[in-house]
């Protein structure tokens, strides 16, 4: 969000930000994983496995991508538009299928209960147009 103001400092923060995030997923995939090998179930079978393992590999190939190409100031094509488009429509790919991802989990763990279902549904609808649409300066 904070990133939508643009700016150098806004900038920074959304890499900082995004990069812990980037972090904090792998290191719950490697939990998740490593649990997965103690109670000796398969890995990455189910739609909501596979939407996870797509998520964490989006999610590390787009920080890697911002840090090494668009860091304010170290990118080494900093002001490339093409570049920035890219990162930033990957992003809201991953973004949107990690709801899904999370959804899916959900529904899974929580028996169709459809209270949990919507009280985790509306929260995410309410924020797609904040999160995954455009603004105007973004999409020039």
């Amino acid at each position: 969000m904070i990133k939508k103001n643009g700016g150098y400092t806004n900038t920074k923060v959304h890499g900082i930000l995004g990069s812990l995030g980037t972090i904090l997923a792998l290191a719950g995939g490697y939990v998740i994983y490593t649990n997965k090998i103690i109670l000796g179930k398969s890995h990455f079978t189910t739609p909501h496995g596979k939407a996870g393992l797509l998520c964490l590999v989006g999610s590390l190939m787009v920080a890697l991508a911002g840090g090494v190409f668009i860091h304010p100031d170290f990118g080494v094509d900093k002001t490339n538009k093409t570049i920035r488009s890219a990162h930033s429509i990957a992003s809201r790919f991953v973004i949107g299928l990690g709801w899904m991802a999370c959804f899916s989990g959900l529904k899974t763990i929580s028996g169709e209960d459809k209270k949990v279902v919507f009280g985790y549904l509306i929260p995410i609808l309410a924020l797609i147009p904040l999160v995954l649409v455009p603004t105007k300066k973004q999409v020039k």
